[in-house]
């Protein structure tokens, strides 16, 4: 039966992922990469450090240095969460949901603690986490189960107890890994992958969260 419940952050509850692929291509075209959208499906929910070492190995440059270019990456990402980002569709009531359930909630995201500190700060929504953490901590980012294994250690919830909703395949794949029950709602130019065929639950949108939904994978 399930216990607790974890969210992801990026393209999940907030609508940034069209804004970090915008970002990534016009972060690394300026470094000389011509990075494709297609190409981008292989970064899809990494993390920043993990991105940019994928792309340093794919075409290296010399300079600016990699700690550079993630900072000035995050930066804008910060700037774009400040002052554009908006919530995901249901996400607001996804939260409400699970919250008037009572299950204990939690954040794992890919991104750094100093954005999800200005997602949470900006949409007002500490009160109903009890655990937020980020993969910036563990030695790998998702699809290594780390980030998830952690949160589950310090909800004190055994991982198989726990839901995960997610919207990448790599963050579908880390919380399966940590065998824990998945819901999906994966953008919709992905929503037809048949990659995410591996999760408990698929979803159109977070809208469609119920209880229906919850009764079902919660019987499996």
């Amino acid at each position: 039966m399930i216990q607790a419940v974890i969210f992801d952050m990026d393209g999940l509850l907030i609508d940034s992922e069209p804004y970090w692929q915008a970002t990534e291509r016009k972060v690394f075209g300026e470094l000389g990469i011509n990075i494709t959208e297609e190409m981008q499906r292989s970064t899809y929910g990494l993390r920043t450090d993990e991105q940019i070492r994928h792309w340093h190995q794919y075409q290296p440059w010399d300079e600016p240095d990699l700690r550079t270019v993630e900072s000035r990456y995050d930066q804008i990402m910060i700037d774009f969460f400040r002052e554009e980002g908006k919530l995901k569709e249901g996400a607001l009531e996804a939260l409400r949901f699970f919250s008037g359930i009572g299950h204990p909630m939690a954040l794992a995201s890919s991104s750094s603690m100093e954005l999800i500190n200005v997602f949470l700060e900006k949409f007002e929504l500490q009160s109903y986490f009890t655990v937020v953490n980020s993969a910036e901590f563990e030695k790998l980012g998702k699809p290594h189960p780390g980030v998830y294994l952690e949160t589950a250690r310090r909800l004190r919830v055994h991982p198989v107890k726990c839901l995960a909703l997610e919207d990448s395949f790599h963050g579908m794949i880390a919380a399966k890994a940590a065998r824990m029950k998945t819901i999906v709602v994966p953008d919709e130019r992905e929503r037809d992958d048949p990659r995410f065929g591996a999760s408990d639950v698929r979803l159109r949108s977070l809208r469609e969260l119920n209880e229906e939904v919850y009764r079902r994978i919660n019987t499996h």
